[in-house]
């Protein structure tokens, strides 16, 4: 039966091959993408809010104990599914696809499809302080992988694909097809091409849509605008813009601060006591910290603050002015601590909904201190909270136009477009000269495994040393005697090079025929000389896990042609030269950017 199917499957390669032309074939593939992802999308959220519903449903006076004990199991549950029964790292959804598309040919493993799905909706389900959409953009961008992979497709497509799952989930979740699309060109760093721009919009059309159909078509946040942005508030619009900067700035390097903790425990459940103990105590303190924190958001945009603080140790003070700043000022910065903790721990989610959560609470922040002080405009509060989601998502992305767009559909508010630019622009100003890499990106920055729309710095991480070295060189050895270089090495080799190794084969020089040319017909010194008298350091060493930009930049300070390579030993490998590179350069971008 398993043969048949094959054969039928081989039969529909052939007659697609015959009668389909890839482009339209594509565009066939995102439309199922499109479909797929937002099918996807629906069904984690609504398994996330059937277990939240199921936990919290109970009304509690005062405090709420559970709320210490849910956390845990969800953790736990997440912790222990990923541990023994995916066995991979599906943390971090978006750095997992920026890796992808830069280092594995844009492939996602199959698993991906399902497992953070899973790992996500026990750990956001039962109180995790992330959210779904990281997990949520793996799996669309996994849908895509391996929908192109099921149908033989090349890696411009495959990479392409990849975009219209991400895409697509976007678009699915937050029924915002624009901000799906702007999010893959901004996040993702996918060219945007006259090719490429056709099945990334069908994808998130297709599964905006959808949502429409299953959901209905109200936006995400009930947002009414009662009042009119006024022009005398952008000066007011800018310094919110650089206070969600600065945000963004303390959420990106406490975030990687706080994962570096976790990062240096050595045993699973270490982390795993240490993130439950710092989730749950936070969560007990500030209830508005449990789950996603969509709730918060809808009360924040509808001017309902007051209520955040009823069911939590602070709620004597909900009358109190100051006291409701410092109940949101110590959620603004303890929410990273939650996230990181949440992940650390052993849970699944992401940091979209974290940075919408900070920036509400960020933008209500501003305005509500700048009524206090009775400046010469009243700020709406509401307004400055959705304004404050966009800066914040913008620093901590580096997206400004994704901010701007996603807030814009998410809430209906188009007619504050020109202060939700304003916000977004001058947040990402402000970040970017302090963090040149979105918190998604600069882990594989650091390392030189970041794809990125600068095409010379794209085909060099494309650009494996492996493609490059050349192991056609004759060893020589420090006691041979230059009779034996001449006849055992230079007379067999079309090489005027030859890599000195002792006997552990770790290099130790090289010999240069250039150097010896003036001796090397004087049969009268074959035994004379040896090569550890006329063999030289070579100019530097490539070591083989270094990024093909690294070794470009060797090359420009040494004025090499060729250079050696050894592994993390020093054990000799190969040669490179600057003409490969140059030619496996132009390969891959022929290969990787054609069409554009």
């Amino acid at each position: 039966m398993q043969n048949e199917s094959r054969g039928l499957f081989y039969k529909f390669l052939l007659w697609r091959e015959k009668h389909l032309k890839e482009r339209s074939f594509i565009l066939i593939i995102s439309f199922l993408v499109g479909i797929c992802t937002a099918l996807v999308a629906i069904l984690l959220k609504q398994t996330i809010h059937y277990i939240q519903h199921l936990l919290t449903e109970t009304n509690h006076d005062g405090a709420n104990y559970w709320l210490l004990v849910y956390p845990i199991v969800g953790i736990l549950l997440s912790g222990l599914f990923v541990r023994y029964i995916v066995r991979d790292d599906i943390s971090h959804g978006v750095t997992k696809i920026l890796y992808a598309i830069s280092q594995r040919k844009s492939r996602i493993k199959p698993h991906n499809i399902w497992s953070s799905m899973v790992a996500s909706a026990m750990t956001i389900g039962f109180g995790g302080s992330v959210g779904a959409e990281a997990p949520i953009v793996l799996t669309g961008a996994a849908i895509g992988s391996n929908l192109g992979r099921l149908f033989r497709m090349e890696q411009k497509t495959l990479m392409l694909l990849v975009g219209c799952g991400a895409a697509g989930a976007i678009a699915g979740i937050f029924k915002a097809p624009i901000a799906g699309l702007v999010f893959v060109i901004e996040v993702l760093m996918l060219d945007l091409t006259m090719t490429s721009v056709l099945p990334l919009l069908i994808s998130s059309v297709t599964a905006a849509t959808m949502s429409y159909i299953f959901t209905g078509t109200d936006a995400m946040f009930r947002f009414s605008q009662t009042e009119i942005f006024e022009i005398g508030r952008i000066p007011y619009v800018l310094l919110l813009g650089v206070f969600c900067g600065l945000v963004s700035l303390y959420f990106t390097r406490a975030m990687n601060k706080f994962e570096g903790v976790f990062r240096k425990l050595g045993h699973q459940w270490q982390k795993f006591l240490l993130g439950v103990a710092v989730l749950s105590i936070l969560i007990f303190l500030f209830p508005p910290l449990y789950g996603e924190g969509y709730n918060t958001i809808n009360v924040l945009l509808n001017g309902q603050y007051e209520s955040l603080m009823g069911k939590s140790l602070f709620s004597p003070l909900h009358d109190n002015y100051w006291g409701i700043i410092i109940f949101m000022g110590l959620i603004l910065l303890t929410k990273v601590f939650a996230s990181s903790a949440t992940n650390g721990g052993g849970g699944c989610g992401g940091i979209f909904a974290p940075s919408l959560y900070l920036g509400c609470i960020s933008g209500f922040i501003f305005a509500h201190v700048s009524n206090y002080f009775d400046l010469s405009m009243y700020l709406p509060e509401k307004n400055f909270a959705l304004l404050g989601m966009a800066g914040v998502m913008s620093g901590v992305m580096h997206a400004p136009l994704t901010g701007v767009f996603l807030i814009a559909e998410l809430t209906g508010g188009y007619d504050l477009f020109l202060p939700l630019m304003i916000t977004s622009i001058s947040s990402y100003a402000l970040i970017i000269m302090f963090e040149p890499h979105s918190i998604y990106s600069m882990r594989l920055a650091q390392k030189g495994e970041l794809l990125t729309h600068h095409k010379d710095k794209a085909v060099l991480t494309l650009l494996k040393i492996d493609r490059v070295i050349e192991t056609d060189f004759l060893t020589v050895n420090p006691e041979m005697t230059l009779g034996e270089v001449v006849k055992n090495a230079i007379a067999k080799s079309s090489r005027n090079m030859f890599p000195v190794v002792n006997k552990n084969n770790v290099l130790l020089g090289i010999v240069q025929v250039d150097n010896i040319r003036n001796i090397m017909f004087r049969p009268e010194l074959y035994d004379r000389f040896h090569v550890s008298k006329f063999m030289v350091s070579a100019p530097a060493k490539i070591v083989n896990n270094m990024p093909m930009e690294k070794i470009m930049q060797i090359f420009d300070d040494t004025k090499a042609w060729n250079l050696p390579v050894v592994d993390t030993e020093g054990k000799y490998l190969g040669f490179v030269s600057k003409s490969m590179i140059f030619n496996s350069y132009r390969e891959v971008l022929v290969d990787t950017f054609s069409g554009d």
